[in-house]
């Protein structure tokens, strides 16, 4: 290169250090700026003071408006400010500030699922039905071999599904598509069998006692797959007595009856088994034969006084389980 040619170059380099070395001391300078403010702002959240946090969360924005973590956790701090069913205007900014900052998070990244998960929550709890379900179907759309996403879901539908079938029957898909996913897993079964016997204003009873049945299939060994077998049992012929037909709360009684025993005998430490026993007795027994109501009378103070011994024994467990810990706390 001649002599002339590095002359004329020279002078050009020059001109760009001088205008390029004040602008990367200025983005530095912000970069600095904002992670001190991120910093501070992350230790009010953790401390749960929010109003502290937003301060620093937005600080930080203006200096870094690309730092995807202060937009979530500046919709985070909003929503932990924000009061479910309070309609005042203060009190909605705050919903707005949340979502509008959540969405911005999401924006920048459209496959984080815990963004997802906590805009949906946020529109959960200001009553915005569609769009809290758009959001949690996305979870699933996202993480589809995350058991725990159907649960969330299925939840979601469950708490506004009263007594709409639509909504009601999006819930019990959830809890079936679960279980088509991991067959072999009980907890699947236990959960929709809840979710039936849970069902008001009239659970079906029969639906929960067919995913119970699974249950004890799978654990023949275990006593509380029995013990909800008898509840379920139970609670169909208490709760539809003015219903069913006499044989058919006989053959209910006699099933929950068997069922609960059977329970005691795996499981003799556990007391609820026990107070059952004697709700069946009390309450169902007794009406159905009432020429030996007496009898089943003193059955079920039996089963009382069985379940007051053997809760006490729990309870004094428990207590002498946190004693041994407080003292070895204390040592």
């Amino acid at each position: 290169m001649s002599r002339k040619k590095i002359i004329f170059i020279l002078p050009i380099l020059i001109v760009a250090v001088i205008f390029f070395t004040p602008s990367c001391k200025k983005l530095n300078i912000n970069q600095l700026k904002a992670n001190h403010h991120f910093s501070k702002a992350n230790n009010h959240f953790t401390e749960s003071q929010y109003r502290l946090a937003i301060e620093e969360y937005e600080k930080t924005l203006e200096y870094n408006p690309e730092l995807t973590l202060a937009y979530r956790f500046l919709g985070e701090s909003y929503k932990n400010q924000y009061k479910a069913g309070d309609e005042s205007p203060r009190n909605l900014e705050r919903a707005e500030k949340a979502i509008e900052n959540l969405k911005l998070a999401l924006e920048k990244e459209p496959t984080n699922i815990q963004i997802v998960h906590s805009l949906g929550d946020m529109y959960d709890r200001m009553q915005r039905l569609e769009d809290a379900e758009g959001m949690f179907l996305r979870v699933l759309e996202l993480d589809p071999t995350n058991m725990e996403n159907y649960y969330v879901v299925a939840g979601f539908y469950n708490r506004y599904a009263g007594e709409n079938k639509d909504i009601h029957k999006k819930a019990e898909e959830m809890y079936l598509r679960r279980i088509e996913l991991d067959p072999q897993n009980p907890q699947g079964y236990a959960y929709a069998a809840q979710f039936y016997d849970n069902i008001r204003p009239i659970p079906d009873f029969d639906k929960a006692y067919a995913m119970h049945q699974i249950i004890v299939e799978m654990k023949p060994d275990d006593a509380l797959p029995l013990f909800t077998i008898g509840v379920n049992r139970f609670n169909k012929a208490y709760r539809l007595q003015n219903i069913l037909s006499r044989q058919e709360r006989i053959a209910l009684a006699d099933e929950s009856e068997q069922t609960l025993l059977k329970s005691a005998e795996l499981d003799p430490n556990y007391p609820d088994t026990y107070a059952y026993v004697n709700l069946l007795y009390r309450n169902v027994h007794s009406h159905l034969y009432p020429e030996r109501s007496e009898r089943f009378i003193r059955d079920a103070d039996r089963y009382t006084e069985r379940y007051t011994q053997v809760r006490k024994r729990q309870l004094d467990k428990i207590r002498l389980e946190e004693e041994l810990k407080k003292g070895q706390e204390e040592r």
